[in-house]
């Protein structure tokens, strides 16, 4: 293996380091040792130290040995100090977590997002409902804009989806009653399960789709971009001018859009019947309203309104977590449309536990 000597000049300094460094790149090759010899050099400072250092992890880096002789005097004192630095110890291994270590980190991370979706939820609460009845005010302004977003502008949407999935219900449902002289029932059908299911759930797929991604990337762009350490720094309650207008906002405007649903998909089964199946629009109509129950209507109502909260708190809760830069808004953005029709899905399942097990409808 080869082999540099490479001599110090007198004093060792900034330039005469960096000259130090363009040598020993030159004679050092790939795996050769070097040998700094610091016999004359009387004087160092500490940049000249540092140039020392650069030229040992040079050295390292191409898989050679380095090491200093003849240093006397104060020089010797100082590259002992440096000594660290020079020849540090070879990384510790990291070791292995085993099973246990990492199902124990994971149940810590998950508990500790469930805290803070809790405390989001309490701070929800108190700026919407408490804080207002004690002079703390609400913001109306922001509250109406919302509204004008995520309601105004959903109803288009909202009335072609449910409209095309009464018309497809319809469809299907009419050609298993036609074997059975049963078509007439048809509207029965399309009726129910509008008012108990189809049209919360496909109202609030949509605006989870559409309004609750767009919170989630709002708040988390604000977090990336620091706003939100703003507002906290300026004494702000972020609770009260980002999250309480739209928890508030959504529980108003899906219950309104669940309704122009319902709508859309009792017309998209009407077009159906009166067009396809040819019965006449008052008896199609008649038997329509004689399936239409209160309590039919007032478990599609209440599945949208916990609905429209669960959208507002996930889409802020994913985007007050957000890490990173635009890569994580994208990710929160993902996640939080995922949460949201995973926890639609459960509470959909608690309703109709309730309704047809405990209530018996």
């Amino acid at each position: 293996m080869t082999e540099a000597r490479v001599t110090a000049p007198p004093r060792l300094g900034q330039e005469e380091g960096r000259q130090l460094i363009t040598e020993v790149k030159a004679r050092a090759g790939k795996g050769g040792d070097v040998v700094i010899d610091l016999g004359n050099t009387q004087e160092m400072d500490s940049l000249g130290g540092a140039c020392l250092v650069d030229t040992a992890l040079i050295v390292k880096r191409r898989n050679g040995a380095f090491r200093i002789e003849n240093a006397r005097g104060p020089v010797a004192e100082f590259i002992e100090m440096i000594e660290p630095a020079l020849h540090p110890p070879p990384p510790r291994p990291k070791p292995e977590d085993s099973t246990f270590v990492e199902i124990g980190g994971k149940a810590l991370r998950y508990v500790g997002e469930v805290g803070e979706f809790l405390a989001l939820c309490f701070d929800a609460f108190y700026w919407t409902i408490i804080a207002p009845f004690e002079g703390r005010g609400f913001r109306w302004g922001i509250f109406v804009d919302e509204v004008l977003e995520m309601g105004v502008r959903a109803v288009r949407i909202v009335f072609l989806m449910n409209f095309l999935l009464g018309l497809i219900i319809a469809m299907l449902s009419a050609a298993q009653a036609r074997g059975f002289g049963i078509t007439i029932y048809v509207a029965d059908l399309v009726m129910i399960g509008f008012a108990r299911e189809l049209a919360a759930i496909m109202t609030a797929v949509v605006v989870s789709a559409r309004t609750g991604a767009a919170i989630a990337a709002e708040i988390a762009t604000m977090k990336v971009q620091e706003e939100i350490d703003a507002m906290r720094g300026m004494g702000l309650s972020t609770s009260q001018f980002l999250v309480a207008p739209k928890v508030l906002a959504l529980s108003v405007s899906l219950p309104c859009l669940m309704t122009i649903g319902l709508v859309a998909g009792i017309l998209g089964g009407c077009v159906w019947g009166v067009f396809v199946l040819g019965f006449p629009p008052s008896v199609w109509l008649d038997e329509t309203l004689g399936a239409a129950h209160l309590s039919d209507l007032m478990q599609g109502y209440l599945k949208t309104l916990f609905f429209a909260i669960a959208i507002a708190l996930i889409g802020c809760h994913n985007g007050f977590r957000v890490t990173g830069g635009s890569r994580g808004v994208g990710l929160m953005t993902t996640r939080a449309v995922v949460m949201d029709i995973f926890v639609m899905i459960c509470i959909d399942i608690v309703f109709a536990a309730i309704f047809y097990y405990v209530l018996g409808r």
